[in-house]
């Protein structure tokens, strides 16, 4: 089952950095950015976790948390955020549930070898738990302006 625009998200529960368990239940409230990305320390993946960090405040003005997701361990994901001073929880998916969910695991081409990994995808969902918004194929530059935009015309 793959969530899709205007349904709520199913139930699900996942470990993040700090001992934070993250489940469906949890998004219920507030506006939520779901951000999936390859790889902890890749040259892309820092800077989209970057530029997210960077309007933290901006989001939690609007009552928007922000979970970065990939299949790294909790160990790779507290470094990474340590590193990085990120002010935001990451969430470890070794197992691919979220992944699944979302739909994002893709085929890419990396060095001429096809590889299956994660296509960088953003989702948005709602205070009610229903997703609202998704990105798909992302470009890293503008790509966290854009999600705050999105938020900011929320009714």
């Amino acid at each position: 089952m793959t969530v899709e625009i205007n349904q709520p998200i199913p139930a699900f529960s996942a470990e993040a950095t700090s001992g934070v368990t993250v489940t469906a239940d949890s998004l219920v409230g507030h506006y939520t950015v779901l951000y999936f990305y390859p790889k902890d320390a890749t040259p892309g993946c820092t800077t989209e976790s970057q530029d997210f960090a960077a309007l933290h405040g901006e989001f939690s003005a609007l009552n928007c948390q922000i979970f970065g997701i990939s299949r790294d361990s909790l160990k790779s994901h507290e470094n990474f955020k340590a590193k990085h001073a990120m002010p935001f929880e990451l969430i470890s998916d070794p197992d691919e549930t979220l992944c699944a969910l979302f739909d994002v695991m893709q085929m890419k081409n990396m060095y001429g070898k096809q590889v299956r990994g994660i296509e960088r995808s953003t989702f948005l969902i709602g205070p009610e738990g229903q997703l609202i918004e998704a990105w798909r194929k992302v470009k890293v530059p503008g790509h966290a302006d854009a999600v705050l935009a999105t938020v900011k015309a929320q009714p």
